[in-house]
């Protein structure tokens, strides 16, 4: 037999919107070319997000994408050797500001090809440099995970280190995320758990204190962020202080929340959506994680070629912390 062509993969074969894993293949696929302007990034670590799920359900993707290539996140390394750390989102040549503004911005397995491979191509600006003290791993779940709570906390909630926060749902990416975070930072940080587990990683991973999901809470809070949607949603706005404020990245639970607008509007609270970040929200990120020592809580580490093992625990639920596929 000769060498098989093109470079290892896991992509989508097809949408598969009732049976994801059905799409899941595990093989090879051609080596990318390099755009003017864009630069190749041997991987060394990529990190799963619900989004590659939804890729394969064929959600936010034309069916003409296809096959598409896995994987938003990613560290690795420049023909340079230079160690680097990427940014997922792509905003269109002539936009400029904030490029999770912009309507024509892409994630990377949009319409870009993704990072579960040997090889991915990204624009040069997308690629950072990864600190020293974070390792390829750590720095595969800064780009999307990370990144969403970083500018959820820091750039859209409006709050002060010292206020109490609530975080729902506390063993996913994000969740794991804003707790250590938070913490970090100096807010009082709870969280809620459907499991004594999960509610065990997040004390491990700083909450102050913890709490079953819907359990009504000791006193309200400052700040809610959220992430499940419709499960959570009532339980958060009654959760709130007057004036609080419920930062929303997802809905993992379904979309079709009750908008509770007698509340919203009698106590005055804030309801603010925050998508992904900047990259210059990555790079000070990045420059916080390197201050603080903080580092994200990486559940389960496989080698890419056992990747289907991590898509079936995050359909099932079972995620504790980010999992990770390593070349």
């Amino acid at each position: 037999m000769g060498k098989l062509q093109g470079m290892f993969a896991v992509y989508a074969a097809s949408p598969q919107p009732d049976d994801p894993l059905a799409a899941l293949t595990v093989g090879t696929r051609p080596d990318p070319t390099v755009p003017d302007g864009w630069v190749r990034v041997s991987v060394k670590a990529a990190s799963l997000n619900m989004h590659d799920l939804w890729t394969l359900r064929g959600v936010g993707i034309k069916p003409d994408q296809f096959p598409m290539i896995l994987g938003c996140d990613g560290a690795g390394v420049l023909d340079d050797g230079t160690e680097v750390v990427l940014h997922s989102v792509i905003g269109a040549p002539s936009w400029s500001g904030d490029e999770t503004l912009d309507p024509k911005r892409t994630l990377l397995t949009e319409r870009h090809q993704g990072t579960f491979a040997d090889t991915v191509v990204v624009p040069a600006r997308n690629a950072l440099p990864k600190p020293e003290g974070l390792s390829f791993a750590e720095g595969a779940c800064m780009g999307t995970a990370w990144l969403t709570a970083y500018r959820m906390l820091f750039v859209k909630s409006e709050l002060r280190p010292g206020q109490t926060i609530l975080v729902q749902g506390s063993s996913g990416g994000v969740a794991t995320a804003l707790i250590q975070l938070g913490r970090a930072a100096g807010f009082r940080v709870w969280a809620t758990g459907r499991s004594e587990e999960k509610r065990a990683l997040a004390s491990e991973l700083g909450a102050h204190a913890t709490f079953e999901s819907g359990a009504r809470l000791p006193e309200r809070v400052d700040g809610v962020f959220e992430t499940v949607g419709k499960a959570t949603w009532s339980h958060s706005m009654k959760s709130l202080k007057p004036g609080g404020v419920i930062v929303v990245s997802g809905s993992t639970s379904g979309p079709d929340a009750n908008a509770e607008l007698q509340r919203l509007f009698f106590l005055q609270l804030r309801v603010v959506g925050s998508t992904m970040g900047t990259r210059d929200e990555l790079a000070d990120l990045l420059k916080f994680c390197a201050i603080t020592g903080v580092r994200p809580k990486i559940g389960t580490e496989l080698p890419m070629r056992q990747a289907e093992e991590g898509f079936k625990a995050m359909l099932a639920g079972e995620t504790a912390g980010k999992i990770v596929f390593t070349h």
